[in-house]
């Protein structure tokens, strides 16, 4: 199948999203047609998604209900509505004003061990990922965060920000829109908790993020993944984590 790469080229590719569908959970079903036909690859990114009225009658539903999986998929950051032109899938995932996938991890956070445990796995396999791919620019944020964070406890000043800041540096540092936005969401659902250890043991999280760094720098794949665990050490107590 050739790219929807024009609106006009969409009317004869809307058979592509199957035939008529049932009438209960109408928007969440073309939500469906549209993620296989990702999948698939019949969609790609930058390509155009078939008009209202191709969708209209090509799945045998009224107006609004492709109307209601146009706005979800906007509100996810999935396709882009252009006056005039027609919907388009983003060609990167646009911020989105409802993160699924932010909510459910929320959701989840009482169950504090697969919390845990997700940080755990997660945490090593960015850090090294991010080592790998760092450039010059990346590395000065990093130590700018370390710097930072350090000004900030010998004035008493520390904050969650400043613990949140060295983590995000080295997620960017991947420079892979899947890792950051799984990692940032990571983040956002530990803020709290770490706000806790900063006020509680902020040179020990200095001392670990130290320790990370230095081998990040070095290059060390057995050092960073020891300095990784001795820092779980840390955060992975009841004064981080409380049920």
């Amino acid at each position: 199948m050739k790219p929807l790469s024009n609106p006009a080229d969409t009317a004869e590719r809307a058979e592509h999203f199957g035939g008529s569908i049932q009438r209960s959970s109408i928007a969440f079903q073309i939500l469906e047609r549209i993620k296989s036909a990702l999948i698939r690859g019949d969609l790609k990114p930058g390509d155009y998604l078939p008009s209202e009225t191709e969708l209209t009658q090509s799945l045998g539903i009224g107006k609004s209900s492709v109307r209601e999986a146009i706005k979800m998929l906007q509100a996810i950051g999935i396709v882009e509505v252009r006056r005039g032109q027609g919907t388009i899938i983003r060609r990167e995932p646009g911020d989105p004003l409802v993160d699924p996938m932010a909510f459910g991890m929320i959701l989840a956070r009482g169950m504090t061990r697969d919390v845990l445990e997700f940080r755990k796995m997660f945490e090593p396999a960015y850090t090294l990922q991010a080592m790998a791919n760092a450039t010059e620019e990346d590395h000065q944020r990093i130590q700018k965060a370390i710097d930072d964070m350090e000004a900030a406890i010998a004035n008493a000043e520390q904050t969650s920000h400043h613990d949140v800041s060295f983590h995000r540096a080295i997620l960017h540092a991947t420079h892979n829109p899947m890792t950051i936005r799984v990692g940032q969401t990571l983040l956002d659902l530990i803020e709290a908790a770490l706000e806790t250890s900063m006020q509680n043991l902020p040179k020990t999280a200095l001392n670990d993020h130290k320790a990370i760094y230095a081998a990040f720098q070095a290059g060390d794949v057995d050092m960073l993944k020891l300095a990784i665990e001795q820092s779980s050490k840390s955060w992975e107590t009841d004064l981080t984590y409380r049920e």
